[in-house]
C-alpha cells in the first residue's frame, strides 16, 4: 500500500510537533523538505555524510523542543531558522573536535570576498561576547540586520520583511551605516578594529 505523503504549511506544522506524539508524517515532512540543503552545508563544510545524518537529527530533535517550549517567534520562516539551527549546531560541533577550525574561513562563497572577512570575524569564538554587546548598543534595528544577515545568513529580501524599509537598496544602505557605526566604537580597542576595518572598506 502506497504510503500517504502529507504537507504542512508552518503553522500546521507548528501545531503538529507541539503534540507528546509527533506524528511520522511530520517528522517525513521535515526530512523531504529540508533534510538536502541543511545536509549540504555540513558537507561543504568539512562534513561527511554520516555528520550530516547526525547533525540533522539533532537539529529536528532541539527544534520540536524550542517549539514545546513556546520558543519558537515565528520571526523567521521555518526552513530559515532550521537552516540557522542546522549551522550553529555544525560550528558547535566542529568547535568541540578542533577548535582551530573556527579561526578558519567557513563561509558562503557566493559573498563578497570582503563581507567573508566579516562573517569569519563574527563566528569567532573568542569575539562573539564583545560583539553581540557591540550590537546591542547599536539598537534593536541594526542588531536585528546584522545577526540576521551574518548569524542566520538570511538573504536582504528576508531581512526586508523583518524591519521597515521601503526596499532592499534602502536596508542595504542601512546595514552599511550600522557596520560604520560599529566600526568607529571598535576604535576604543584597536586590536579589534584593524581587523574590522579592512572588511568594512567594501563599502567605501
Amino acid at each position: 500500500m502506497k504510503q500517504a505523503v502529507l504537507n504542512f504549511s508552518d503553522e500546521e506544522l507548528i501545531e503538529t510537533l507541539k503534540r507528546d506524539n509527533v506524528s511520522n508524517l511530520a517528522i517525513q515532512f521535515l526530512y523531504r523538505n529540508y533534510y538536502a540543503v541543511l545536509s549540504n552545508y555540513v558537507r561543504l563544510n568539512r562534513g561527511s555524510e554520516q555528520d550530516a545524518e547526525d547533525i540533522f537529527q539533532e537539529v529536528i530533535v532541539n527544534f520540536i523542543t524550542i517549539i514545546r517550549n513556546e520558543k519558537f517567534r515565528g520571526e523567521a520562516g521555518i526552513g530559515t531558522f532550521l537552516y540557522s539551527l542546522n549551522r550553529y549546531t555544525w560550528l558547535n560541533e566542529l568547535k568541540k573536535r578542533n577548535r582551530t577550525l573556527l579561526r578558519e574561513e567557513i563561509y558562503d562563497k557566493s559573498k563578497d570576498a570582503d563581507e567573508k572577512d566579516v562573517s569569519q570575524f563574527l563566528v569567532e569564538r573568542e569575539s562573539k561576547m564583545l560583539v553581540m554587546s557591540l550590537l546591542d548598543k547599536l539598537g534593536d534595528v541594526c542588531k536585528k540586520i546584522l545577526t540576521s544577515f551574518y548569524y542566520e545568513n538570511m538573504a536582504m529580501k528576508e531581512i526586508l520583511r523583518l524591519v521597515n524599509f521601503e526596499n532592499e537598496q534602502v536596508l542595504r544602505n542601512k546595514k552599511y551605516k550600522c557596520l560604520k557605526n560599529l566600526e568607529q566604537m571598535l576604535a576604543a580597542n584597536p586590536g579589534l578594529a584593524q581587523r574590522f576595518k579592512n572588511a568594512l572598506e567594501y563599502g567605501q
